[in-house]
């Protein structure tokens, strides 16, 4: 059965030497953008204190369908995978459920 549970996404991102601010300039139309989805509960997008070029991205869905509605979109397509995945040196990705105690 299909996770009906939110989903947070927790992805760590290692930008190529130099490529920052190219890379943080196309993540404002994906944020603007994903948070704009029916589905997101939040997109944040955080900057590393001890290496400028490691980026980690929380974001939060409502559900695993959120989240596929979210990778399948035109600007996830054509910006995430087109334009950001080249500029990085590697790309982490962690879905979680969170636990309530």
């Amino acid at each position: 059965m299909e996770n009906q549970n939110p989903v947070h996404v927790f992805a760590t991102w290692k930008v190529k030497e130099g490529q920052i601010e190219n890379v943080l300039n196309l993540l404002k139309t994906v944020h603007d953008e994903s948070v704009k989805e029916k589905g997101n509960l939040f997109y944040t997008i955080h900057q590393s204190n001890s290496d400028a070029n490691t980026l980690v991205l929380f974001e939060g869905y409502t559900n695993d369908d959120a989240v596929l509605q979210h990778r399948e979109s035109v600007y996830f397509q054509e910006i995430v995978l087109g334009q950001i995945v080249p500029l990085l040196e590697k790309r982490d990705i962690i879905l979680a459920t969170p636990v309530h105690y």
